[in-house]
C-alpha cells in the first residue's frame, strides 16, 4: 500500500503541475496539508522523500517508473504514462476521493470516476490551519491588516474543541442551519437569480443556552474559518475611533472570506445608542448597522452572527437587519436529555437520565455542564472514575443552589 500511496502524492504533483487550472481546493486535504509552504501551494510541486514517509511511511519497494534522487532526495517519475496505467489498475478508490487525479482520469478507460464528486466531497482550503496561518501571516505584514487582526481572534475550524454533532439544537434550529449550508453549496445559483440577502443570524437567549457553542459549531461543521469579536472591545476612548474599528472587523472578514464573522455582546449597540447622543456614538451606531447591510453569505462569503442574551434592549433598526433570528431559550426536556446523553457518553456509570432531566427543570446547557463536571470532580476525590445517579443528584442540588445564591445578588 505505501508503494500505491507514493504514486498517488507523485502523479497528484504531476498533474497539478500541468493543469494551470486546478487549484489547491483539488489537492485532498491530508495530502493539501503536507505540501503548504508559507501558507500556499506554488508551482511546481514537487515531492521529497520527508513527504513520502508522512504520508506513506516507508517504501520498501519502488515501482520500476519511480525514482528517487539521492542528492536532493526528491522523488521523480521516469515515466508518467506507465504510472498513470499502473495507479488505475490499483488505487481507483483513491482516485475518487481526489479531485486532482479524477479531473485527470474521468476520462480515462471508462473508469467509474467523477471529477464534481471527488470536489465536492473534498474539504476546501480555507478551512486548513495552514492556510489560515499563512493568510494571517501575510496581513501581518502591513501595518494597517496587523491592526485589523488585533481586534478580533481568528480560529480554524480544526482548532475549534466542540463537534456540532456534540451540540445539542431543536429542530428549527437544525432546519436553519442546514439551509445556511445549501446557501453555501448554492452561492453561485442564488447570485444569478439575485438573492442576496442571505446569511445574516442573530441568536438571542439566556447565558449558557448555547449560543456562542453553536457559532463555534458551525465553523467547524462548514469549515470555515471563525472570527470572533464582542462589540464592547472595539469601542474606544477615543470615540472617532470606534467607527474606524468597525469598518475594520467587516473589511477583515471580507479579506478572509469565506469565513464566519459572530459578533457577541451585541446588545452594546443598545447601549451606545443610549448612552448619549454624542455626535461619534451615532455614527458608531449608524456604521454598525450599515456595514451589515453591506455584507452578506452569497456576494462576500461572510456568514454574520450576531449574539444577544438581552434581545429587548436592540430597537426594530437593529432588527431588521438580519434575515434570521433564531431563539436559544432555556432547553426543553427534549433538549435536557439529549445534553446529558452528551456529556454522559464517555464516563462509565448507571444513569436514570429521565430523573436528572425532571430535577433539572430551568437549567441551561452550560448549567448541565457544571452538574457534570461537579460530579466527575466529587468522584474523583473520592477516588472513583465511575459516576452513580446519586453523584449527579448531589450535583444537581449544588448547582441548584449556586444559582439561587447568583439571583439573590
Amino acid at each position: 500500500m505505501s508503494a500505491v500511496k507514493l504514486v498517488e502524492l507523485l502523479l497528484t504533483a504531476e498533474i497539478f503541475n500541468r493543469y494551470e487550472e486546478l487549484t489547491e481546493d483539488d489537492i485532498p486535504k491530508e495530502i493539501r496539508k503536507l505540501l503548504y509552504n508559507k501558507g500556499g501551494i506554488k508551482r511546481p510541486v514537487v515531492i521529497r522523500e520527508d513527504t513520502v514517509m508522512r504520508y506513506a511511511g516507508k517504501v520498501e519497494q519502488k515501482p520500476p517508473f519511480v525514482d528517487l534522487n539521492s542528492f536532493s532526495r526528491q522523488y521523480i517519475l521516469t515515466s508518467f504514462d506507465l504510472a498513470v496505467k499502473w495507479f488505475a489498475s490499483r488505487g481507483v478508490e483513491l482516485i475518487k476521493k481526489n479531485p486532482a487525479l479524477a479531473y485527470f482520469y474521468q476520462n480515462y478507460d471508462s473508469l467509474d470516476v467523477s471529477y464534481e464528486e471527488a470536489k465536492k466531497a473534498n474539504l476546501p482550503k480555507h478551512g486548513d490551519k495552514e492556510w489560515l496561518k499563512g493568510l494571517i501571516e501575510e496581513l501581518e505584514k502591513k501595518d494597517e491588516t496587523r491592526e485589523m487582526l488585533s481586534l478580533v481572534r481568528v480560529l480554524s475550524p480544526e482548532e475549534i474543541p466542540v463537534d456540532f454533532r456534540e451540540v445539542a439544537l431543536s429542530e428549527e434550529q437544525l432546519e436553519e442551519v442546514r439551509k445556511i449550508e445549501i446557501a453555501l453549496e448554492e452561492r453561485s445559483f442564488l447570485r444569478k437569480i439575485g438573492l442576496s440577502d442571505i446569511g445574516k443570524l442573530l441568536f438571542i437567549g439566556p447565558p449558557g443556552t448555547g449560543k456562542t457553542t453553536t457559532a463555534r459549531a458551525l465553523s467547524k461543521k462548514l469549515y470555515l474559518p471563525l472570527l470572533e469579536v464582542k462589540l464592547s472591545m472595539i469601542t474606544s476612548q477615543y470615540l472617532g475611533e470606534t467607527s474606524k474599528n468597525i469598518e475594520k472587523i467587516f473589511d477583515i472578514a471580507r479579506m478572509m472570506s469565506p469565513c464566519i464573522l459572530f459578533i457577541d455582546e451585541f446588545d452594546y449597540v443598545a447601549k451606545m445608542r443610549t448612552s448619549d447622543e454624542h455626535a461619534a456614538i451615532k455614527r458608531a451606531v449608524n456604521t454598525l448597522l450599515k456595514s451589515i447591510d453591506d455584507i452578506n453569505l452569497v456576494e462576500d462569503g461572510v456568514l454574520l452572527i450576531a449574539a444577544t442574551n438581552h434581545p429587548s434592549l436592540l430597537d426594530p433598526a437593529v432588527w431588521r437587519r438580519f434575515d434570521k433570528v433564531i431563539e436559544f431559550p432555556e432547553p426543553a426536556e427534549a433538549i435536557r436529555k439529549r445534553i446529558f446523553e452528551i456529556f454522559l457518553a464517555r464516563i462509565d456509570g448507571n444513569f436514570n437520565i429521565d430523573e436528572l432531566v425532571r430535577e433539572t427543570d430551568g437549567f441551561t446547557g452550560a448549567d448541565i455542564k457544571l452538574v457534570v463536571r461537579e460530579a466527575v470532580l466529587d468522584a474523583l476525590l473520592q477516588g472513583r472514575r465511575e459516576l452513580t445517579q446519586e453523584d449527579l443528584l448531589n450535583a444537581i442540588r449544588e448547582v441548584r443552589e449556586r444559582l439561587k445564591l447568583k439571583k439573590s445578588y
